[in-house]
């Protein structure tokens, strides 16, 4: 098959559940690949980390030659942001979250997501079939970001339901036109930003122990958040503190159900679990593809990607290149020198990247000891829909407690 279709066979459904064949195909036929609407297709490792080093090319998606009405009328969150506003906002939802103003929260987080994890444990019925997806991998990253920004865990579902709008209308699909996707995702960011901005507000002069609070009662003006900022950012946070996390979590049962002799190894060397986060983050990342536009003209491996063009970069594709990882298509946990693009790179590095590294270490180390009896129900299991944010939408799995 054609080379100029391949976007839109690895974001076909049918091609969920193993996009990596086609990933490959991407490699052989690249670095660039031009696909038939005009879009630069690029899957190999150090075309893409170069570019995610580039300033000539922007995460901003006003900046295509035709971007849509909604994207011109309204301002990305930070995450599509170029510098020096990018910086400037993503500074200021830093300063209560990490290092280097708050370097304790996350790690302090560490018992109370022990904690979660633990009673969500417990909640599992006995000798039944499970989901790993709802019963588990969802309600942990959920329960811990609704903590770190003080929503009430009763509005998790009406936070949900926006966040699901939200991540659909951002998925990279050639098969329809994004209009009524992308106004149904401003009409989300709307509505949620709204709570979360309602719900800050009412912390105002009151301070609590959460995000929205240590961000609408910053003494500094030069500091603070606008009420638009500050929205887009409660918003992007919650989003982005739980999607991922979900996807590593439940690619990670999957792939140890998938490959029993490292469930044995973890667990007879569960010093390795760190390591064995780091190799699922390469070898079944949350997150598969993301888009830049060059500024100017810009030549990648002897191909002129003109200016204003939608560039995809399929970091899982960059994540099993055989130029840069030793036999890429297996998973091992012991694997040295393993500088995957699983969070991104560049300006954007996602700085959540710690938190989740330790929902991911917490969760697989409480169910380790229960996967070498765990049978998967289905193989593969139904996928979401999303092709850029790719895992399972359930994982129906027989687990002994």
């Amino acid at each position: 098959m054609a080379s100029d279709t391949l976007l839109a066979r690895i974001t076909d459904y049918a091609n969920r559940p193993d996009p990596y064949p086609l990933y490959a195909e991407l490699r052989e036929a690249g670095p660039v690949v031009r696909q038939t609407d005009g879009t630069y297709l690029i899957g190999t490792y150090h075309e893409i980390a170069a570019l995610l080093h580039d300033p000539r090319m922007s995460a901003d998606p006003r900046s295509r030659t035709a971007p849509t009405p909604s994207e011109v009328t309204g301002k990305p969150p930070f995450l599509r942001l170029d510098d020096p506003e990018h910086h400037r906002l993503r500074t200021l939802a830093m300063r209560p979250f990490g290092p280097p103003h708050s370097p304790g929260r996350i790690d302090g987080m560490r018992g109370e997501i022990a904690e979660i994890v633990k009673e969500l444990m417990e909640a599992l019925p006995t000798g039944q079939q499970i989901d790993i997806v709802d019963d588990f991998a969802y309600p942990l990253p959920v329960t811990v970001i609704c903590r770190l920004l003080g929503v009430p865990r009763e509005d998790e579902p009406l936070l949900r339901a926006w966040s699901d709008t939200l991540v659909t209308s951002a998925d990279v699909r050639t098969d329809e036109d994004p209009t009524e996707r992308h106004r149904a995702g401003d009409q989300a960011r709307i509505e949620m930003g709204g709570y979360l901005l309602d719900l800050a507000e009412r912390r105002r002069g009151h301070p609590t122990d959460d995000l929205l609070s240590a961000f609408v009662n910053e003494p500094d003006p030069a500091l603070r958040l606008t009420r638009e900022e500050l929205a887009e950012t409660a918003v992007l946070l919650f989003i982005a503190g739980h999607e991922t996390t979900v996807n590593l979590i439940t690619n990670g049962v999957l792939t140890l159900l998938r490959q029993p002799e490292h469930v044995e190894q973890l667990r007879r060397e569960p010093e390795l679990l760190p390591h064995a986060v780091e190799e699922l983050l390469r070898y079944e990342p949350p997150v598969h593809m993301r888009e830049r536009v060059p500024l100017a003209d810009i030549d990648v491996a002897g191909t002129t990607i003109p200016a204003g063009t939608s560039v995809i970069l399929a970091l899982a594709s960059a994540n099993r290149d055989p130029r840069r990882f030793d036999e890429p298509d297996r998973f091992d946990p012991t694997r040295p020198d393993n500088e995957h693009l699983g969070f991104c790179s560049g300006i954007h590095l996602c700085f959540g990247a710690p938190l989740a590294r330790l929902e991911a270490e917490t969760a697989l180390g409480a169910l380790l000891p229960h996967l070498s009896t765990a049978r998967l129900v289905q193989d593969p299991p139904p996928y979401r829909q999303n092709a850029m944010l790719r895992g399972p939408r359930h994982l129906p799995v027989q687990l002994q407690l």
